[in-house]
């Protein structure tokens, strides 16, 4: 075998280190853990920086032991990459290299008065005054108000920024910094892409914003260094005594959010190539080049990529959608109507149709194309005949509606409708699912044979790096990835009546939460 890379995957749900051949992207082995979310209120939603970190260590720790199974040498991993959950807020001790408080997880809602009081310091409440520098609306999914809410509300928190002991970061700057020792020097350090996603940065000129931290009134000195998403950061420390102690030294050199890492592992390095995930949620990136273009139908402008030091930075458009995945683990954990998300598939399948049930996930609102905090979930067009059967069919026909909206977007932002979509990410496993996809959109769904795309995106950018030089990203040393086809086989009218009385259903969930109301919290 030649050089190998690993890739540290730290999703919503879960955490995964898998490790592929630099030369053929061929993946060799693999380890993932299932993380919990924590609900401590209505609206909340939490993680534990340190079982997110233990997650992390121990996929490392099982993949190596399953490589000297397989009698690979773990001495031939070269580079490690990291991709993320982004806008997940965490903010740690650096002298004790403790977190002051649990992750604020990026579909958490506790934001949303504190968007409202910084609505009201906007002239004309515009949510948008900041889209031309940031490329993003003013909402509880980005980092900084989550950022204000941890310095208004937690003591802790308050007291070590005044001491000048706080560091914030996304999750891959909590990885990164324990990954390369922590309190003995680890290095503070973010990517451009999760930088992108916090509205404190500006997107031209790639630097923190002063007048956003000022708006904000964030401390500009707890924040993490900006570096490309493609070069040497630190080198990799683990405790000698387990099996990936053999990691040790090894170079972190690749870094980009979960979405971000999926277009590149897509190959979608051309103007105007696209992707749709199926994670926790769904996210649809278009490249737009070297250039930024900002949409006019509700989709975020954000960072593709960069890289390199010296490597231009690439543009996206992005669909943002909060609950796609996570409406299956819903059905599972909360109504209990199903042992396991493949069940929830075999139910939908038993009936093939939602018969007249619509299903509108608004969990945490509604993201892209509304941008609309006070909608919420509802199940409408129920009867006496609808049973458990047609709520999971409409759930998965939720996933596909959802991300027709957000497609609808793109085209008329893009002027150039695509052709077909390709797809990643966990769901897409689903093959009911894939077929609802094809038929919602009236275009055919293509899906790589090798599902993991955003750990691949992790371990290009990882490999390519200067320093390291394993992977070549020149177009003509990719690899060709074989593809399943899902091609249109409903007749476009039936797909149209049923996208319009989504449509009807989206209205019905808007405008349901004040965060006046009296919370039972």
């Amino acid at each position: 075998l030649g050089p190998l890379v690993g890739a540290i995957d730290q999703g919503t749900s879960s955490t995964r280190f898998l490790v592929f051949n630099a030369e053929t992207a061929e993946l060799l082995s693999h380890h993932q853990v299932e993380i919990k979310q924590e609900f401590p209120r209505e609206g909340w939603v939490e993680q534990d920086p340190k079982e997110i970190l233990n997650s992390v260590y121990e996929c490392v720790e099982k993949t190596c032991e399953k490589m000297n199974e397989l009698n690979i040498n773990i001495a031939n991993i070269r580079a490690i990459g990291v991709t993320n959950q982004r806008e997940t807020t965490v903010v740690w001790d650096k002298t004790t290299g403790e977190p002051l408080y649990n992750a604020i997880v990026w579909l958490d809602l506790r934001t949303q008065s504190t968007v409202e009081r910084l609505l009201k310091r906007i002239p004309g409440k515009n949510k948008t005054f900041s889209k031309f520098k940031t490329g993003l609306p003013l909402s509880t999914y980005f980092s900084a108000v989550k950022l204000r809410w941890l310095l208004d509300n937690v003591e802790e928190i308050r007291k070590a920024v005044e001491d000048g002991r706080a560091m914030f970061g996304t999750i891959d700057s909590w990885l990164i910094w324990v990954c390369t020792c922590g309190t003995n020097g680890g290095i503070h350090c973010t990517d451009v892409t999760n930088a992108s996603r916090t509205m404190l940065f500006n997107i031209h000129s790639l630097e923190w914003d002063p007048e956003l931290c000022q708006f904000f009134d964030i401390p500009m000195e707890i924040l993490p260094n900006v570096r490309s998403s493609s070069e040497i950061y630190g080198l990799m420390k683990i405790c000698p005594s387990r099996e990936s102690g053999a990691l040790t030294g090894v170079p972190i050199s690749g870094c980009l959010g979960d979405q971000h890492a999926a277009l590149v592992g897509q190959m979608c390095f051309q103007d105007g190539q696209a992707k749709n995930t199926y994670g926790t949620g769904c996210f649809l990136l278009c490249n737009t080049g070297q250039k930024s273009v900002f949409s006019e139908h509700g989709l975020i402008t954000t960072i593709a990529y960069k890289m390199g030091k010296d490597k231009p930075a690439f543009y996206a458009l992005e669909g943002s959608v909060a609950i796609a995945g996570a409406v299956v683990r819903w059905l599972r954990d909360n109504l209990g109507i199903a042992k396991t998300s493949q069940e929830v598939e075999q139910l939908a399948a038993e009936v093939g149709t939602s018969y007249g049930c619509y299903f509108v996930p608004a969990f945490s609102g509604l993201y892209a194309p509304y941008w609309e905090p006070s909608a919420r979930g509802i199940i409408c067009g129920l009867t006496q005949f609808t049973n458990k059967n047609h709520i999971a069919f409409a759930a998965l026909e939720a996933v596909c509606f959802q991300t027709r909206e957000i497609l609808d977007a793109m085209n008329k932002d893009c002027g150039i409708p695509l052709s077909q979509l390709q797809v990643d990410g966990g769901m897409t496993n689903n093959k009911i699912l894939m077929q609802l996809q094809s038929d919602i959109l009236c275009i055919p769904v293509v899906k790589p044979s090798m599902p993991e795309t955003t750990a691949l995106g992790a371990a290009m950018a990882a490999g390519a790096a200067e320093g390291v030089g394993v992977w070549s990203l020149n177009p003509g040393d990719l690899t060709a990835v074989t593809c399943e086809r899902f091609e249109p086989q409903i007749n476009p009218e039936e797909s149209e009546y049923r996208y319009a009385r989504w449509k009807q259903a989206v209205m019905k969930s808007m405008g349901w939460e004040s965060s006046e109301s009296p919370s039972n919290g």
